[in-house]
């Protein structure tokens, strides 16, 4: 029973709900960079093939890209230290709140840094539910260009119509309006939609753009549960204020022959 019993203890101090989003956290962010950045990647070569001839008129994307994949790595490393310590955190509030190891109790200082851990993830909720919108951009002008190509091959037979349906990156803010061509038109573009290169960068934005979704759940959940945490442990304090309160009110009135202002026994004998 003694091992048992210790097993038990160890069990019941695991933060299941912070395991959850942490690992929650880590399969969102994972999906949503490695995913992004590949995507990034095959989107510069595709709007290089068959977009822009000229190297200066995608150049700025290029750089636009770069850019956003070193911001991906620094999103990486960041959420790596967050999951961590997320995971310390619920750990170390689930076994204040449950007191699973003897004596341990929360701390001015940890209360402190509980409630700034809190304030920090509902910030990082707020900043990430845009970096979640943006993703969606590119899902969008990819979903558009996937429905023209589909009206391209629902209209075969009428060649002069299919010339008409373009798909122009300069609308999207790609390429400058001086680029050349900057569009696909007809079979050209129905070409591009069948190509393997096509087909997985959407496949890839799909996948990132489902794990910004996760991460931002992953968050979410955690602010909350770090939230209800914080209450209960509060709750927990005033109960233990109120129960020394009545231990000592008890004592003072199971004092023989004392009074609640003072604590020595009264003496009525010597009272004339």
């Amino acid at each position: 029973m003694g091992c048992y019993d210790c097993c038990m203890r160890c069990l019941g101090g695991v933060p299941y709900c912070s395991l959850v989003a942490t690992l929650l956290c880590f399969s969102g962010i994972a999906l949503f960079c490695g995913c992004g950045h590949q995507a990034l990647t095959e989107t510069e070569r595709l709007i290089e093939t068959y977009f822009a001839r000229n190297l200066q008129d995608y150049i700025t994307l290029a750089y636009i890209i770069q850019y956003f994949q070193y911001v991906i790595y620094g999103l990486a490393s960041f959420f790596f230290l967050y999951c961590i310590m997320l995971l310390a955190e619920g750990f170390y509030t689930t076994s204040a709140a449950k007191q699973t190891f003897g004596e341990f109790r929360s701390t001015m200082c940890g209360r402190c840094l509980s409630s700034s851990f809190i304030v920090m993830t509902y910030v990082l909720a707020v900043l990430w539910l845009l970096v979640f919108a943006f993703s969606a951009l590119p899902v969008y002008f990819f979903y558009n260009m996937d429905a023209t190509c589909h009206t391209i091959d629902v209209l075969t037979e009428t060649p002069a119509s299919i010339n008409q349906l373009c798909v122009d990156a300069r609308q999207y803010g790609l390429l400058p309006w001086n680029a050349v061509p900057g569009k696909a038109c007809g079979m050209t573009l129905s070409n591009v939609c069948k190509t393997r290169e096509y087909r997985m960068t959407y496949d890839l934005y799909i996948a990132a753009f489902a794990g910004a979704g996760i991460t931002l759940l992953a968050l979410v959940h955690c602010s909350l549960h770090l939230a209800v945490n914080h209450v209960y442990q509060r709750k927990l304090r005033h109960r233990k204020k109120e129960k020394r309160g009545y231990d000592l009110y008890g004592r003072l009135q199971r004092d023989r022959g004392g009074t609640l202002c003072s604590p020595y026994p009264a003496n009525t004998s010597h009272i004339s």
